[in-house]
């Protein structure tokens, strides 16, 4: 039975439009892919694939409707490259994709998995063909991270989730040169107790730029006697200080509800890296993992999910926090920098 939620994203009929079957070789599941929506209207999903040994990397889809007829390379996209870059030795995973006007190029931000963990890597492509890398950029314990599209005040911006002694929450870094880091602040943080977004918490797809804010939507983790169970938030944030969170939901709007989401290589998971925009501004297709195993997709509004954050009880963040835990207030004190945090 699937559980009760707003119907903010409704689940297309063809879900999952993409598994391991169709992969024109070997690979154990396909899932976590970021997105983009190319010139000539064509969806690129960059999928996170992982192979027979549990070792991932990433492979290039393309739909002319973003649904079905997927043309997938014959070769691994974009493979792990140990050799030059050492942090990749256990494989790449969960891209998230922005195209960067001032680049000329998309950024895409990936989890190196290294010897101490998984760690923040970035390379640029124009065309999903060639790329650079820039290497890692967050040493581990951090992933789930992205660029955003343009400078914030003259600087580069990245949102990412390490994992520190207080917990695993959002942070936002900033940087001149997109390879040296600092200014690390906290931008949201997991609620501790009995809440679904308790304890863990990391960004879904980028960012979406709206008159009203930075729309994130994030998952959350609940850990009960059975496992975990990954579902979807959703948060507001100053558009010119991105680290100020204005709004955040209290429930959460999307959750593992499909055989396809509820079971897999890792049961009960709902994970998106990517969306894509429909050129009327509003229409969002939310490309997701199932269950580490397969990718589905969903279709909502924007206008409808800004709509839904105002009416939720905890819809403005107006308390300060401390690093109590107590997890009651919506986000996090607008004057919370990096001190303790253990960002490196």
């Amino acid at each position: 039975m699937n559980e009760r939620q707003p119907e903010l994203l409704q689940r297309n009929a063809h879900n999952p439009i993409l598994t391991a079957a169709q992969w024109p070789y070997r690979v154990n599941s396909v899932f976590n892919p970021g997105a983009a929506l190319l010139p000539d209207g064509t969806t690129l999903l960059l999928c996170r694939v992982e192979d027979m040994r549990g070792h991932s990397h990433l492979c290039a889809a393309r739909s002319a409707n973003g649904i079905d007829d997927w043309r997938i390379d014959a070769r691994p996209t974009l493979m792990p490259d140990p050799e030059r870059f050492p942090e990749e030795v256990w494989g790449i995973e969960d891209p998230r994709i922005t195209f960067v006007d001032e680049l000329g190029a998309y950024a895409i931000v990936y989890t190196a998995y290294t010897r101490e963990g998984p760690g923040v890597s970035l390379a640029v492509t124009e065309d999903f063909e060639r790329f650079q890398r820039y290497g890692l950029v967050m040493q581990p314990d951090d992933k789930d991270a992205v660029l955003l599209p343009h400078r914030i005040a003259g600087d580069w911006a990245l949102i990412h989730r390490p994992v520190s002694p207080h917990g695993s929450d959002m942070w936002i870094s900033y940087s001149t040169d997109l390879q040296h880091w600092g200014r690390h602040k906290l931008m949201l943080e997991a609620r501790r107790g009995a809440w679904w977004d308790a304890n863990k918490i990391g960004l879904a797809s980028p960012p979406i730029e709206t008159a009203e804010g930075w729309l994130v939507i994030y998952h959350g983790v609940r850990q009960n006697a059975a496992g975990s169970i990954y579902r979807l938030g959703l948060a507001l944030f100053d558009l010119h200080a991105p680290e100020v969170c204005l709004r955040r939901g209290d429930e959460w709007f999307f959750g593992p509800g499909e055989p396809y989401e509820q079971r897999g290589d890792v049961d009960n998971v709902v994970f998106p890296c990517g969306h894509t925009i429909a050129p009327d501004g509003d229409t969002i297709r939310l490309y997701y993992g199932g269950a580490d195993t397969s990718i589905a997709v969903a279709s909502g509004s924007i206008r409808s999910m800004l709509e839904w954050l105002e009416r939720q009880p905890s819809a403005r963040a107006t308390l300060p926090v401390t690093h109590d835990h107590t997890g009651e207030s919506a986000c996090v004190d607008r004057g919370m920098s990096a001190s303790g945090g253990g960002v490196t």
